[in-house]
């Protein structure tokens, strides 16, 4: 991975501490439905979130039919790359990492939708790769791995594309050693299907309901089962000896759901354990409501009301093609990633979030 490039409008080296406090560090996320944006200072063996920032801008709305960015979306997310760009030069940022992923990658007009961000607020996003986009989410999701099992299925549900990761956790620690501060992939899979992509491809009607989400979920298995390269882990998933992990906006709202929550709170739902059974029931009471029903429920709203069903269908999709009892819910995921490779490029030793103690279910 090359350096990251000094953040637009940063001071020059040894300038760039305000207060001379601790460095910050920034990853930036254009993704296919948000565009995201996490700033942290180095703290022991993580760092500290200063600021973050998240919009619903739906880049790659419509994008199914047309395979353009359109220009109402582009304006929408350059509104957001702006504020972005903004927090980055008021908390003087040495380093920052911006990347852009699934609706740029495939957009016919995505390169030149970057090139006119750079030019209008400074930000050089880089396209990365969909194995360079599972790599990171496993990175960030490191502490969320429950090191007693033999391996994990981390599921990155994007706008328009969703990454698996097959990790390995068969080497332990030693007793009284550190915890690995990294995890081998085993195998990775991208599929150029996200919660945009599904919902549009799949509208939701207004009778035939569970029909309609077993049709996604029928078309996510599809795109999954020709995959063969996991097969050496299997085993291990049937003795239940595995687990999911989960990270989208989608599944971080089922959690909700699942807990009740009258408004969304990020320490209740990171790191949760839910049970397969937990996670049909959230999805089973998310049917019975139409639209605008789940519009008004504290963790969906409205810029979500009509995607979360399609990310309900690709949880479930992999859940009957990788049978778990266990998914344990990530609000953290990319930008984490992309933070601990930053730090440990500057820092010349790998930093980790830690784990947080969570119990099981």
């Amino acid at each position: 991975m090359t350096e990251a490039p000094r953040a637009p409008g940063a001071a020059a080296q040894g300038r760039d501490r305000s207060a001379g406090g601790p460095p910050c560090y920034a990853a930036l996320d254009l993704g296919t439905n948000n565009c995201r944006l996490l700033i942290a200072t180095p703290a022991g063996s993580g760092f500290r979130v200063v600021e973050a920032f998240s919009r619903i801008v739906r880049l790659g709305e419509g994008m199914s039919q047309t395979g353009r960015l359109s220009e109402a979306a582009m304006e929408r997310a350059l509104g957001a790359l702006r504020i972005s760009a903004e927090k980055v030069r008021r908390r003087r940022v040495v380093r920052l990492r911006a990347i852009a992923t699934q609706a740029c990658r495939s957009a016919e007009n995505g390169i030149d939708f970057l090139e006119r961000v750079a030019k209008e607020t400074g930000l050089r996003l880089q396209v990365i790769t969909p194995h360079e986009e599972a790599q990171l989410s496993v990175a960030g999701c490191l502490g969320l791995l429950d090191r007693r099992a033999d391996a994990a299925l981390v599921v990155d549900v994007g706008g328009g594309s969703t990454e698996l990761s097959w990790v390995d956790l068969s080497d332990k620690s030693p007793p009284g050693g550190a915890e690995p501060a990294s995890a081998p992939i085993r195998a990775w899979l991208s599929v150029p299907i996200g919660v945009v992509t599904l919902a549009e491809r799949f509208p939701e009607g207004d009778t035939g309901k569970e029909d309609w989400f077993r049709s996604m979920v029928e078309h996510v298995k599809g795109e999954i089962a020709a995959f063969r390269r996991a097969d050496p882990l299997r085993p291990i998933f049937e003795a239940d000896r595995a687990h999911l992990v989960g990270t989208s906006g989608a599944i971080t709202s089922l959690a909700g759901m699942h807990l009740g929550l009258r408004r969304y709170d990020r320490s209740r739902v990171d790191g949760i354990w839910m049970t397969r059974a937990d996670c049909e029931a959230a999805a089973d009471g998310l049917l019975r409501l139409s639209a605008s029903q789940r519009a008004q429920q504290p963790c969906i709203g409205p810029d979500r009301a009509d995607l979360v069903l399609a990310g309900a269908a690709i949880l479930q999709a992999v859940q009957d093609l990788w049978p778990c009892s266990r998914v344990r819910v990530a609000d953290r995921g990319l930008r984490e990633g992309i933070l601990l490779s930053l730090m440990s490029e500057r820092g010349g030793r790998r930093r980790r979030r830690p784990r947080d103690g969570r119990t099981e279910p």
